[in-house]
């Protein structure tokens, strides 16, 4: 039976899987976790290959680091509701859990990134940058093992969207600091490449949507609020990412660095919301799967081989 638009039938138009729960905390988590990464990550590669002239910049990006590990440990445990919850976590490691090993990397991240900007040890700062790495795409990885429609139907180009837009936002901040020409040369061209990565992403997550099935899974990024988010992440980072090849004055750098930050904040809520709305659309979720059943049956017919028939007597 087949509704009005010609769409396939639902139960009753009710939603088939429910709304993530979570609190208003989560995109400030997803946008502030990735940010942290990212900052040690660079803040390690200026200490082992920047020389005595991007000693600021370790400084700076081992502060953010440590500061970005306890505000994301505060957004995780507001989120659970008690600490006890986020203890339980770490009473087992479980690889194929990507919450376990999420909530393991977060931990072992903020006691190495707390002590690189405290005591200035190099041991830590290396470290606090290599867990830096899957702390900033780990919650992509999460987000896509969920039964949610955008997120699974987009579990490929999701973890490097995450990446990109890390990379974008931890250059941005960056750049509203003040530091000598060197640093901040180095530090425009890392946003500038992180913002057109960025974007590049974020097209190649709706491309990957697009091979999903039916339009109700792209829906959520194109229509309602989510949308509108979407657009505007896109917008604001492309006028950033125009921002830096002005030329180069304090100005110009510190809008640069406000346009990205704003960009990649929207870019996370927008996720967010897009999830919440296709989840609560059950086209979203049984449309594209009758059309991947549809698509391996036709596959299947196609390899099947063909018996000879008899030849006419």
């Amino acid at each position: 039976m087949k509704n009005d638009a010609g769409a396939l039938s639902t139960y009753y138009g009710l939603p088939a899987i429910k709304k993530p729960v979570w609190k208003p905390y989560v995109p400030a988590y997803l946008y502030v976790g990735g940010t942290a990464g990212v900052c040690a990550a660079l803040a390690a590669a200026a200490q082992l290959f920047g020389g005595p002239r991007l000693r600021p910049l370790v400084r700076r990006g081992r502060a953010l680091a440590a500061a970005g590990a306890v505000v994301s440990g505060l957004f995780l445990i507001l989120d659970l509701g008690r600490p006890s919850r986020f203890l339980h976590m770490l009473r087992v490691f479980r690889p194929t859990s990507p919450m376990n090993v999420g909530s393991w990397v977060l931990t072992s991240f903020g006691g190495a990134s707390t002590a690189a900007a405290l005591f200035g040890w190099p041991v830590a700062g290396v470290a606090a940058g290599v867990l830096g790495l899957p702390l900033a795409t780990y919650t992509a990885v999460l987000l896509s093992n969920t039964a949610i429609p955008v997120w699974n139907g987009a579990r490929r180009t999701m973890p490097l969207l995450f990446a990109a837009s890390a990379v974008s936002s931890a250059a941005s901040l960056l750049e509203m600091l003040p530091g000598h020409a060197s640093e901040r040369a180095l530090v425009r061209r890392i946003a500038a490449a992180g913002k057109v990565a960025e974007l590049i992403g974020a097209a190649a997550l709706e491309r990957e949507l697009a091979t999903r099935g039916p339009g109700p899974i792209r829906e959520p990024l194109r229509r309602r609020a989510s949308g509108r988010l979407w657009r505007a992440a896109k917008l604001i980072t492309a006028a950033s990412a125009v921002l830096e090849l002005l030329p180069r004055r304090r100005h110009h750098e510190v809008a640069a660095g406000v346009t990205g930050t704003v960009g990649a904040l929207l870019l996370r809520l927008a996720i967010v919301a897009a999830g919440r709305a296709s989840a609560s659309d059950p086209r979203a979720t049984f449309e594209p799967q009758r059309a991947s059943r549809a698509a391996r049956t036709e596959r299947a017919a196609t390899l099947r081989p063909t018996v000879p028939q008899a030849a006419n007597k």
